[in-house]
């Protein structure tokens, strides 16, 4: 979606740290400060479309590495961390299917109007959907964390409890990406206006 270099790199760097300050969680920050993980990945396949062979991977070895820093930093060995099973490798497809979001909503966009406004609405509830049914459902049936026995009702019930935090959160982050955007265009749009205003007759 955007063209240059420059633009892809401070795009990048932008969401890197993004993800680096919320995932993590610093000291420095209130409590209450909302993963933004999901959306990042999101907000990378619109804006960085065809580079996922190399920004996909990146993003993934920093959500780890924030959480290896957090894990750690709680005086617990990664590895025996309830969060930290088989399951955990099924973050590598539920995090695609959130960039595979955004990088067909990047695909099929066509300006700022009413249609692109739905395929974003479908574009993110569809990826935000399909990454929690695998997150979650490898977590609950692989991880070992959840007690015994196991049951598709108790799965759909613990489908139901967590959802519309993690969908609200990745909506909230999405959305200010979406403001920012939007006013972005704009101010291209009006630059470029200037400069043809002020070429030499």
């Amino acid at each position: 979606m955007v063209t240059t270099q420059g633009r892809r790199l401070a795009i990048l760097i932008a969401l890197v740290l993004v993800m680096a300050i919320t995932r993590i969680h610093l000291s420095l920050l209130h409590h209450d400060v909302r993963d933004a993980s999901w959306a990042v990945f999101f907000l990378a396949g619109f804006w960085l479309r065809g580079s996922a062979r190399w920004v996909f991977p990146l993003l993934m070895v920093e959500a780890v590495l924030m959480d290896y820093l957090v894990i750690h930093g709680q005086g617990i060995d990664f590895w025996s961390h309830y969060c930290v099973s088989v399951a955990y490798w099924f973050l590598i497809p539920s995090y695609f299917t959130l960039w595979m979001g955004g990088s067909l909503l990047a695909r099929y966009t066509s300006g700022l109007n009413v249609r692109t406004l739905g395929l974003a609405v479908l574009a993110l509830v569809l990826s935000v959907t399909a990454c929690y049914v695998i997150s979650n459902g490898s977590f609950y049936w692989l991880s070992g964390s959840v007690p015994a026995p196991r049951s598709l009702g108790a799965w759909w019930e613990n489908l139901g409890d967590w959802y519309l935090p993690f969908a609200e959160t990745t909506a909230m982050y999405v959305g200010v990406g979406a403001v920012l955007h939007v006013l972005a265009l704009q101010l291209a749009r009006v630059r470029q206006h200037n400069d043809l205003t002020n070429l030499p007759r």
